[in-house]
């Protein structure tokens, strides 16, 4: 079995039209295609699409199917994890437990939601019309982040130690957890290893939409900059309602201005965007059919790119240093803070945060200095002369 192309499309109003696009053009090429609409409560998707989605998938066009994430379902789901074991406690309170029709989703279930549905997808081209770029980036964060928190507050090494749990009860004077704490984490750790591999898997992508009046360029230096921190990197950038070419020759000297200064910014666009490609549609396309035309015509369509390496260089026999690089395109200096704590380098950029494990090398090291150049941050590490081996 093919391992799932998924592409993650996300941005501004225009972002439905371009995924549902998206999701056509693969199905027209012949590829068994989901398309999925995650954190979308106005249905601008259904608006796209002229049909109501649903939880349940429902056939749209020959090879494409459509559906949306359920962000009751998964929140059910999460409470009934842990709703049997709750019950005695609440009993012995006289409180009474709710019923699943009473059940709301909590703010941040949608995220929930698609990390559920990620890994879930049975198809060869999986398009989702993911929530905005910021939102996006937290969502796909997540998986690490929890895992980290479950590793803190419940060691996996405490299960272990079942057998002395009532001896080190009695020690301590207070219960240890019980063995469905341990259960749950399983469970939990499970999930999101699942959700974390189809996240970071070489066919999944992110595809960026913006408006081609909306000035994007600082906005996406910032959204691409922390797409890379959690090791992603977008596979094209679509700028929708693009005046076409002949706009500039306009008799009407301010369309003909307009349109030229367009083209300059485009023209910027592009090189700020270095190899990623830059996709146009233009201001009269209203269908998806129209845009997939557009944006793809009878190509296979931009494919998955890789974050750039994240490597540490040798230069102990020229520096007496180990360097690690860490590419990280669009980042700017006046937003990098770092801060070194115990074998964790936890790298801030901006509104981005994330807490890296050093390699081995670099744990028997105290770091030395940094720098950031052209979109590679470079630490360097001086050997501890107590932990580095003689």
């Amino acid at each position: 079995m093919t391992a799932t192309r998924t592409i993650l499309v996300s941005g501004d109003h225009a972002a439905p039209a371009v995924a549902a696009a998206t999701a056509l053009h693969a199905a027209r090429r012949g590829r068994r295609t989901v398309l999925l609409a995650a954190d979308d409560p106005h249905r601008t998707l259904d608006a796209a699409l002229g049909v109501r989605l649903e939880p349940g998938p429902a056939a749209y066009a020959p090879g494409l199917t459509v559906a949306r994430t359920d962000e009751q379902a998964a929140f059910r789901h999460a409470l009934g994890e842990i709703g049997g074991r709750l019950k005695p406690a609440l009993d012995l309170l006289g409180a009474d437990p709710l019923d699943p029709e009473e059940l709301t989703a909590l703010p941040g279930t949608a995220r929930l939601a698609l990390l559920r549905a990620l890994p879930a997808a049975d198809a060869d081209v999986l398009v989702v019309l993911a929530p905005p770029p910021a939102d996006l980036i937290a969502t796909l964060a997540l998986p690490e982040q929890l895992e980290r928190y479950l590793a803190r507050l419940v060691p996996e090494q405490r299960q272990a130690a079942r057998a002395l749990r009532p001896l080190l009860a009695g020690l301590a004077g207070v219960p240890m957890p019980a063995d469905w704490l341990y259960e749950a984490r399983g469970k939990a750790v499970g999930a999101l290893a699942a959700a974390r591999a189809a996240i970071t898997a070489p066919g999944t992508s992110v595809r960026l939409v913006t408006a081609a009046d909306a000035h994007p360029f600082d906005e996406l230096r910032r959204i691409r900059t922390g797409l890379a921190l959690h090791g992603h990197r977008p596979d094209a950038v679509v700028v929708h309602g693009v005046l076409p070419e002949a706009a500039a020759g306009s008799p009407d000297p301010w369309l003909a201005a307009l349109a030229r200064r367009r083209q300059d910014e485009l023209a910027a666009l592009a090189a700020a965007c270095g190899d990623i490609p830059v996709l146009t549609t233009g201001p009269a396309e209203a269908t998806p059919e129209a845009v997939a035309d557009r944006l793809y015509g009878a190509g296979p369509g931009p494919g998955p790119r890789p974050a750039g390496p994240w490597t540490v260089e040798d230069r102990l026999a020229s520096d007496g240093l180990l360097v690690w690089h860490l590419a990280l395109p669009g980042a700017e200096r006046a937003d990098l803070d770092l801060v070194r704590r115990g074998d964790e380098l936890v790298v801030g950029l901006g509104a981005h945060r994330r807490v890296l494990a050093l390699p081995s090398a670099l744990r028997r090291c105290t770091v030395a200095g940094a720098g950031l150049h052209e979109g590679v941050l470079t630490v360097r590490f001086a050997p501890d002369p107590a932990l580095w081996p003689r």
